[in-house]
């Protein structure tokens, strides 16, 4: 089980991504967000399967991340689908426009949380996985989940 440090709430974690991708670096950024969109956020109602981010003009911006318009607020609403701005140091930005000009690597959101009441995004530095390994990784899981088993009958 993970221990969460105090003042972290987890909102949603991108399991797909650490399955088809590899992930080399992880950056936690802040996300540019409207009011009705943190309360959306604080619903849980977001969406981000297809999720990536580019690094336009120095600076970085989430594409793909879907948050349901909620339905309290008046006609001033937000558009679910606006591409959102992360926030990060420019040393980072730098990095990481330099890594993602290489051939195969994206940057992929692999977690939403609130850390002291705003919201973070955990950004990963992804290469994607071939279907090799792929199947390689659910081999391996499978073997581990195997002898746990046996561990466990072992001690009953």
């Amino acid at each position: 089980m993970i221990k969460v440090p105090p003042g972290i709430k987890t909102i949603a974690v991108n399991r797909k991504a650490r399955f088809d991708y590899t992930i080399d670096d992880r950056y936690e950024c802040g996300i540019e967000l409207l009011g009705t969109e943190v309360k959306s956020f604080r619903d849980g109602k977001i969406s981000f399967p297809d999720a990536w981010a580019e690094v336009i003009n120095k600076e970085v911006w989430l594409r793909s991340l879907r948050i349901a318009e909620n339905p309290f607020s008046s006609i001033f609403n937000h558009d679910p689908d606006r591409k959102k701005k992360l926030l990060l140091h420019r040393e980072e930005i730098k990095r990481i426009a330099r890594k993602t000009e290489e051939k195969g690597y994206t940057l992929i959101p692999l977690s939403f949380y609130f850390k002291n009441g705003r919201v973070k995004v955990e950004l990963g530095l992804c290469k994607g996985k071939k279907v090799y390994d792929k199947r390689a990784d659910i081999r391996e899981r499978d073997i581990k989940r195997e002898v746990s088993r046996e561990f466990r009958g072992k001690l009953s």
